[in-house]
């Protein structure tokens, strides 16, 4: 039996930061209306609108809001965390951590790439893979898969990130940006090959530090980070190797997003420092019972609507070619015309699968907030399973679906691997983690 919405939303406690879960849904629901008007398809595949009109890509600045997402993953997994210290002291937690903050992520994951598996296998036996469109839907629906990777290895780094932001506070955050620093500095002056894929992690694990300082009321001068950010990320863009756009743009040469880069950190920094001067108003609003009770019912959905989200939007546009209608050039004045109409049949189409695949994301009413406690040498078990699980999402999310049958390849971490390969290590490593602890439940906040 699953809780409903309105019922969780009634058993809200007092002290919970109900703003977090505002910048949850509200971050993944930006990037999803951000895919929704940069795709660009036409007969010849699917291009980029920011690509085709470059003065558009400053909209990135507002609608790049991934760092929002991570930032807001770093103060739950510092709540999530410490919760299970208080509980058990003295005990080992890494693999009923794991367990607690993965589980309603791996499931619709899971869900969503063995669906599409068996969608992309059938095609491809059909012999209908090998079109332009078709090729570039199955290349694309997985590309969003990378942001579930590296949360992943947020998760898997944040005892040792929690220790060292417990020691250092400020100083470790700062580390890991001057780290981030270094890493452009001996890419970009000094030439150093593959120095750059270091700032996947160093990057991304900077913005999720800034949760643990928000979850210790840390930030206490919001408007000086953002600022800082702010003025960092239009100094680096404007004097600087760094490209405008926030997000990657097919055939540049310098990418902010892969590898992420200085520009991206600081475009972080002014997010956050941005949706902390919003949280004293945005407070007030949500201690309304309908507002609260529409954000815990998205919160309930989020992740298995932005899994599904390119799969409805290419549904709209297969829509339009069953039904004989020409799709126009990308941004043509047809094409601009017909924005609202393909945004709102996407939301609807959204919608519908969401109905369908809901319940692998929803807990059940005993389940809820509660893991089995971890046994004796389980936590190496489960940072085995998390690091196979991360490795085969990234993996998947680089080969896409496409060519499964013809062992296509892509390249990650200097290994090449293929989707059934990436797809076998997701589905190993989850059931890892899942079977890395006894039976006995323990409950967790955050």
């Amino acid at each position: 039996m699953t809780v409903s919405a309105r019922a969780m939303a009634a058993a809200t406690p007092t002290a919970r930061d109900r703003y977090v879960d505002l910048l949850r849904v509200a971050s993944l629901a930006t990037v999803v209306l951000g895919h929704w008007l940069m795709a660009a398809v036409s007969g010849d595949g699917i291009g980029n609108l920011l690509a085709l009109v470059p003065p558009l890509q400053v909209l990135t600045w507002a609608l790049q809001v991934m760092p929002v997402f991570f930032f807001v993953g770093g103060f739950s997994h510092a709540l999530s965390y410490r919760s299970l210290e208080r509980r058990y002291p003295g005990r080992p937690g890494y693999a009923v951590f794991l367990r607690a903050r993965l589980r309603r992520l791996l499931r619709p994951t899971l869900v969503f790439v063995l669906v599409w598996a068996a969608l992309a296998l059938a095609v491809q036996l059909a012999g209908h893979g090998g079109g332009r469109l078709t090729g570039a839907a199955l290349r694309t629906v997985t590309q969003p898969l990378w942001f579930i990777g590296i949360y992943l290895a947020m998760v898997a780094l944040t005892p040792p990130l929690l220790r060292l932001h417990a020691r250092h506070g400020w100083a470790a955050f700062a580390a890991l940006a001057g780290a981030a620093a270094l890493v452009d500095v001996l890419r970009f002056a000094l030439g150093v090959p593959y120095v750059e894929f270091l700032n996947f992690a160093l990057v991304w694990l900077a913005v999720h530090q800034l949760g643990f300082l928000r979850a210790d009321g840390r930030i206490t001068r919001p408007a000086l980070l953002g600022a800082a950010g702010l003025a960092g990320a239009v100094l680096l863009v404007a004097f600087g190797p760094y490209p405008l756009s926030m997000v990657g743009m097919p055939g540049e040469k310098v990418s902010n997003m892969a590898p992420p880069t200085l520009a991206l950190l600081c475009h972080g920094m002014w997010l956050v420092g941005a949706v902390q001067l919003l949280a004293r108003p945005a407070g007030a609003w949500l201690a309304r019972p309908r507002v609260w009770h529409g954000v815990v019912a998205a919160n309930g959905v989020a992740m298995t609507a932005f899994l599904w989200h390119l799969t409805a939007m290419l549904g709209v546009y297969a829509g339009q070619l069953l039904l004989g209608m020409t799709l126009p050039e990308p941004a043509t004045g047809a094409w601009w015309v017909q924005v609202p109409v393909r945004i709102l049949l996407a939301a609807a189409l959204t919608a519908l699968l969401v109905a369908c695949f809901r319940r692998f994301e929803a807990p059940g009413a005993a389940a809820r907030g509660a893991v089995r406690e971890e046994g004796p040498g389980s936590g190496p078990v489960a940072a085995a399973g998390i690091t196979l699980c991360l490795l085969g999402i990234l993996g998947l999310s680089m080969t896409g679906l496409g060519g499964l049958l013809q062992g296509h390849s892509a390249v990650l971490i200097a290994l090449p691997v293929t989707a059934p390969a990436a797809i076998g290590m997701a589905v190993g490593g989850a059931l890892l983690v899942e079977r890395s602890g006894s039976a006995r439940r323990v409950r967790l906040r955050g």
